[in-house]
């Protein structure tokens, strides 16, 4: 396993790319494009886009330092959580494993209900994934995180809230690069984890495009801080990428997906 990790030169030091993404080979060109930053002052908001456009080997983005700073993944956790219980037969069958509700009425009123993988996936049943984390465990959760090289690999403040509220962070270039060798099958776990986590993905069409991605919101006290994380698939031709933004109102959050589509439009990948 490659362990070397190079600079990409646009970006600040901690946006170090791994260089397994992209072994015995260049780091890729990168550019920053004012067109991506202006979609996040339109909306009122600060934030960053970064897509790395597979076949042109190029990573484009719209902030040089933001695209460095790690952040808690909150929701876009659920990816890793997901192969991570795959992996460790904490659920054997994404369709099949079902988490009963506990009775609690949550807000959300989506979650209050059984749930199996894909469907708590799909509506970001936190409660779900909690328990999913419980019975994971603390000793396993640790070394799949390190087998992963996910963000900072800190999963203090409690099995069930790290992701949360607790300690560990991720910025959108390693985003990406965990999210790329998810797309690759690259991650070092069987592929038949990948390949189901990657089939329950939640899927958005635009035009002959499709957009595999994961949301996510942490909580006020965590700064309301909104991610979508995935790839695009327009024909042959695949574009990874990371966005967070300050979501201090509610049509902030609604707006995640809306301008990572206007994003990737922006560079071709939709």
């Amino acid at each position: 396993m490659l362990t070397r990790r190079f600079t990409l030169g646009l970006f600040a030091a901690a946006a170090a790319l791994p260089s397994r993404a992209f072994a015995n080979v260049a780091p890729p060109r990168n550019e920053i494009r004012e067109s991506l930053a202006k979609h996040f002052t339109d909306l009122g908001t600060a934030g960053t886009f970064v897509g790395y456009k597979v076949e042109d080997y190029l990573i484009v983005a719209s902030d040089r330092e933001r695209s460095g700073e790690g952040k808690l993944p909150a929701s876009t956790f659920k990816i890793p959580n997901s192969l991570i219980a795959l992996e460790t037969g904490v659920v054997a069958d994404p369709d099949k494993d079902v988490f009963p509700w506990d009775g609690v009425k949550r807000p959300i009123e989506a979650w209050n209900k059984d749930h199996t993988l894909r469907s708590a996936i799909a509506v970001s049943a936190v409660p779900v994934y909690q328990e999913i984390a419980r019975r994971i465990g603390q000793e396993r959760m640790q070394k799949y995180v390190d087998l992963f090289d996910y963000g900072n690999r800190d999963i203090g403040g409690g099995i069930d809230q790290f992701w949360l509220s607790g300690a560990l962070r991720i910025d959108p270039i390693e985003q990406i690069d965990f999210v790329d060798r998810l797309r690759r099958r690259a991650l070092p776990i069987s592929k038949r984890s990948q390949d189901l986590v990657a089939d329950i993905l939640p899927v958005t069409k635009v035009g002959d495009s499709v957009i595999r991605a994961k949301s996510g919101l942490t909580g006020r006290e965590q700064g309301s801080l909104g991610w979508m994380v995935g790839w695009a698939e327009k024909g042959e031709a695949h574009t990874v990428f990371a966005l967070n933004m300050d979501c201090p109102e509610q049509r902030h959050i609604e707006a995640r997906m809306s301008l990572t589509q206007a994003c990737l439009a922006d560079i071709g990948a939709v």
